[in-house]
């Protein structure tokens, strides 16, 4: 193992614990923190991010540490935007897990053999280890490609991170021109997509990775998308930033082994199927997913309100 690891922390000593427990067993070289502060108005968090924080401490390999600590709560969308132009100021390339991204530890190699393949591919802006295809596969090879920086573990160059533009400076023009209907061939899709990019160019969304998308949309990006799944996010709660539907189909989704030696695709074209399925289940959820959802979250509401009450 050679590449640079980032780890992006906050308030979560449970998680953090678990994952931490998977990058001792990688052994990176280099260990690039990034640490949130407390949020003013949940004075619990104090605690909670002094005993995530003590987790990094039990490093016990040779390795050097680079910690981006923050005082104060920047908020997901500054500090992590931030963090990351810190991060690739100090290297070329990382694999970058947040503090609820339960790796497989082969996901490790995955990423270190594709950041070394396509350094130098301006065609490739991200390598994630996400697949949420629930067993639909188009081909026998190691990965596909795809138009989606899906971000619950992934890895990239400073070379594309340069391109990133956080303030969206571009949407207006995009978006008064119709671009996304080029860009996504689908207006349904556009339309959903209008509304995110919208509401976040507004500063309604505190989060980072839509201007990523953006981002790579805007350079023809391409992003990698292994075949079967290789993080689990395992944060899901009803107190978390953004993934708070404990019943959604993406919670927990298991990790499996990659298998070596990767198998490459003979063709670099974007699987169109796979993105059309992913478009229509996790970012324009099917009428079936939004429905188990609203259900399951009544039930959940109406047990507990009957708990309160006996």
């Amino acid at each position: 193992m050679k590449t640079a690891v980032v780890f992006i922390i906050f308030n979560k000593p449970d998680t953090t614990a678990k994952v931490f427990e998977v990058i001792r067993q990688i052994q990176p070289p280099k260990l690039l923190v990034i640490a949130d502060g407390p949020r003013p108005h949940r004075p619990d968090d104090v605690h909670k991010c002094i005993a995530t924080r003590k987790i990094i401490e039990q490093l016990d390999w040779d390795c050097k540490v680079l910690k981006n600590y923050s005082d104060k709560n920047l908020g997901t969308k500054i500090r992590i935007a931030t963090g990351l132009n810190w991060v690739f100021q100090q290297v070329e390339e990382a694999i970058i897990l947040e503090d609820d991204c339960l790796p497989h530890p082969t996901f490790f190699k995955y990423c270190e053999e594709l950041l070394d393949k396509y350094r130098h591919d301006q065609r490739i802006m991200t390598i994630s280890g996400n697949n949420f295809q629930f067993g639909r596969r188009r081909t026998e090879d190691s990965y596909y490609f795809s138009r989606y920086p899906l971000i619950w573990g992934w890895a990239t160059w400073r070379r594309a991170w340069q391109q990133y533009d956080l303030e969206m400076k571009h949407w207006i023009a995009i978006r008064d021109g119709n671009w996304l209907q080029d860009i996504l061939d689908d207006s349904t899709a556009v339309r959903y997509w209008t509304k995110i990019f919208q509401t976040c160019y507004q500063g309604n969304i505190d989060t980072w990775d839509y201007p990523w998308t953006l981002t790579s949309w805007l350079q023809n990006g391409l992003t990698i998308l292994p075949n079967i799944n290789l993080v689990s996010n395992i944060g899901f709660s009803t107190e978390a930033h953004n993934t708070k539907d404990i019943y959604s189909p993406f919670a927990n989704h298991p990790a499996q082994a990659m298998e070596f030696p990767i198998k490459h695709p003979q063709f670099m074209i974007r699987d169109t199927k796979a993105d059309k399925f992913t478009q229509q289940t996790q970012f324009h959820l099917s009428l079936i997913f939004r429905l188990k959802s609203k259900i399951r979250n009544l039930l959940v509401k109406s047990y507990f309100r009957l708990l309160k009450t006996s």
